[in-house]
């Protein structure tokens, strides 16, 4: 986006705050601290900028202005994007929300984990960038987020009061009321009560809280014990994810696995695979785990090949979606923009193709494996544990007619400055991030059965912008190159 045409049409005030944030992002939006505050300031704050009285002045011109850029500003989507993505980093890496509004990624009190990352610049936030991320909380109904951070809003907020930015969406009052509700919804009707005062103490005539507090009070006289019980908060259920404890704390061991390092089996070495294409160059192999069997493959590709690739691939990206039953669609559970990439976009994937098959000894001509699929996880992007071949003969996967997927390559095309692991559940293995590596495994035993270590996860990517290409390698085609067995071990 062009952001000097953008801010001449911004108030002066309120145009320094986002450059400051923009100058601050430099190339790209790596924190996602920074990444969220931006956001907000080019979609809700100045949007209430535009309508408010300080733009009395020059109404009409600063409404013209918005409408001129309004198709490539953030929407109220990519917002909400953005604040769930910085919970979701709070929950992985266990982080603390009074850290994170002052700009630091420490970890919550109690979990004896060593800070995850260090940005060159803090981004602090203010009293409304932590109430909007309350109140998405809220609007989900997620009473265990919405209280963390509406408390830190009103923190702030109490602090500033008195002040008023007109591209604020929210103040104290707000924060207090919303917070009330949140700790009401959680079954603290006893603090619920003791925020609503609070909150007639600054607005006396608000005849709606005035009954909220009228209803608390009859309800603690009713029930005395309610004043004195101690609410445990719990995180959302998250049903479809029965590993989340093991997948979090993968997560944020970032790749470290001290005694993978003891076993002899698992070395380092040159590879050739016994083609003539990897004779000159052999790729350099790290044996990651036997079974499953994992291996890394350093320098796979080049950067400029990576640059390439991602380029390509760039006009291309859309939401990814994920098979269930026999439907593709969005879900939660993966957040992330893919594009698919053919033979014949470019000379480089041909090349690319032609390495992979080299490495891994199998057919990857259509149809026997699918199109390149280049992946971009932005803030927080990630990908909970699942796995790639399917467990269903109604999977879409077999509309190819070339059977399941038989084994994974996936390559880093970028590196990021925190998160982003790949992390294989059953295994115990993290793998971090590593620049141009190739990453390699096989979904199903010799006998066809899915392999149920493969389980993996995307990590939340918490600093940086993560790419990744996956080439997906399916059963057919690869009869005399992996043979049967009938020992479900194999």
């Amino acid at each position: 986006r062009s952001f000097p045409r953008i801010a001449l049409l911004m108030p002066s005030r309120f145009y320094n705050k986002v450059q400051d944030l923009h100058l601050g992002a430099g190339g790209s939006a790596a924190n996602p601290l920074l990444a969220y505050t931006l956001i907000k300031r080019l979609q809700s704050d100045w949007l209430n900028v535009v309508h408010s009285l300080e733009a009395s002045e020059n109404t009409q011109a600063l409404k013209n202005g918005y409408t001129q850029v309004e198709k490539d500003l953030p929407e109220f989507e990519d917002l909400e994007g953005a604040a769930r993505a910085l919970m979701r980093l709070q929950d992985v890496y266990a982080l603390s929300v009074k850290g994170l509004a002052k700009g630091v990624f420490q970890r919550a009190s109690g979990t004896h984990l060593p800070d995850i990352y260090t940005p060159g610049q803090l981004f602090p936030l203010s009293a409304d960038d932590c109430f909007l991320i309350g109140k998405v909380a809220y609007d989900r109904a997620d009473y265990y987020h919405s209280i963390a951070w509406l408390e830190e809003a009103v923190s702030l907020f109490r602090v500033s009061y008195g002040e008023w930015n007109t591209e604020d969406e929210g103040s104290l009052e707000d924060a207090l009321d919303y917070l009330a509700f949140s700790y009401f919804q959680a079954g603290n009707v006893s603090h619920a009560l003791s925020l609503s005062r609070e909150f007639l103490h600054y607005d006396p005539s608000n005849k709606r809280i005035a009954r909220n507090v009228l209803k608390y009070e009859k309800l603690l006289m009713e029930s005395p014990e309610r004043a004195k019980a101690e609410v445990g908060l719990q995180r959302p259920n998250v049903t479809h994810l029965q590993t989340r404890d093991l997948y979090e704390e993968l997560c944020q061991t970032l790749g470290s696995q001290p005694t993978r390092y003891q076993i002899a089996a698992l070395h380092c070495s040159y590879e050739t695979n016994d083609s003539p294409y990897l004779i000159l160059q052999p790729v350099k192999r790290e044996l990651l785990r036997l079974q499953p069997y994992i291996a890394l493959y350093h320098d796979f590709v080049s950067d400029l090949e990576a640059e390439k690739i991602k380029g390509l691939a760039a006009p291309w990206l859309q939401r990814s979606v994920v098979a269930s039953e026999e439907t593709q669609q969005k879900a939660e559970y993966r957040i992330s923009k893919s594009a698919w990439l053919k033979d014949t976009v470019d000379p480089v994937i041909v090349s690319l193709d032609q390495r992979i098959a080299a490495l891994t000894g199998l057919d990857i001509r259509p149809p026997y494996a699918e199109y390149l699929q280049v992946v971009n996880y932005g803030i927080g992007g990630h990908y909970e544990p699942h796995f790639d071949h399917a467990t269903s003969r109604k999977s879409p996967l077999y509309r190819m007619k070339s059977g399941n997927r038989l084994a994974t390559v996936m390559i880093y095309l970028s590196s990021v400055d925190a998160g982003g692991s790949t992390a294989f559940i059953y295994a115990n293995l993290s793998v971090p991030v590593v620049k141009n590596a190739a990453l390699f495994w096989w979904n199903l035993h010799r006998n066809g059965a899915g392999n149920g270590d493969t389980l993996h996860a995307g990590c939340p990517v918490l600093a940086g912008d993560k790419w990744v290409a996956n080439k997906w390698i399916h059963e057919h085609g690869q009869e005399f190159r992996r043979r049967c067995s009938p020992n479900p071990d194999d």
